[in-house]
């Protein structure tokens, strides 16, 4: 599957992006009035082996979060943030919310080279992005390369090209939900110590799927990973 990489420096107003996905598409773009809308959209476009990035990120930035439509998903952890697939696209990608308690965050991880594209729905989120070690680096801390506040209804979009980053919520009163597209989906990321810029691997986990809790289903353990 070829995805056509989006340019970080274009407006990301949604009436330029679509304008300009109009006049390059040439057709008229779909109403995205709730997250089954976001889902049987998605579904349409992976059906193709080419990929729009700016059509994605128009597809989740159309959607005005409405939590009748996700909370049926929002599964949290008082111990940490977790994740919880919605859907998986017939394995072309991976749609899920994560959900965040008071002061959740992920460690600093890459993203095994796939597209990853990030859509807050309720309360607020801090993401950290992070130049990748090089040689020159290497054993030294990670050199911190941007920090966004990132609102309900706001995205944002990361591939290992632009580099590592870490999302908190970072609020201590109130929680946060995220839902995340990753495509092409991943079982596995590389997590970085800040300070010492040293790697893990990490397995990815599912807190609950598409609505009901893993643990309920297989006993496995109540934790979740830290990337």
């Amino acid at each position: 599957m070829e995805v056509c990489k989006r340019n970080e420096t274009e407006n990301t107003n949604n009436e330029v992006c679509r304008y300009k996905l109009h006049k390059n598409l040439g057709t008229s773009l779909p109403t995205i009035a709730s997250l089954d809308d976001v889902i049987k959209e998605l579904r349409v476009i992976f059906e193709s082996d080419s990929v729009n990035v700016e059509y994605l990120n128009y597809v989740l930035k159309s959607y005005k979060s409405n939590p009748s439509d996700w909370k049926k998903y929002a599964k949290f952890s008082r111990l940490k943030y977790t994740r919880n697939l919605v859907d998986t696209g017939n394995g072309k990608y991976n749609l899920m919310l994560l959900c965040w308690g008071e002061g959740h965050g992920s460690g600093i991880h890459d993203h095994a080279n796939s597209h990853c594209f990030m859509k807050v729905l309720q309360g607020a989120i801090e993401e950290v992005k992070y130049a990748w070690p090089s040689a020159s680096t290497e054993d030294k801390e990670l050199q911190e390369i941007g920090r966004t506040r990132v609102e309900v209804d706001d995205t944002c979009y990361i591939n290992n090209s632009i580099g590592l980053h870490r999302v908190e919520n970072v609020s201590c009163s109130d929680t946060a939900v995220t839902l995340h597209l990753y495509c092409p989906p991943y079982n596995k990321c590389l997590v970085f110590n800040q300070r010492t810029a040293q790697t893990t691997e990490s397995t990815v986990t599912f807190y609950s799927i598409q609505g009901k809790r893993v643990q309920e289903n297989t006993g496995l353990d109540d934790s979740t990973e830290d990337n």
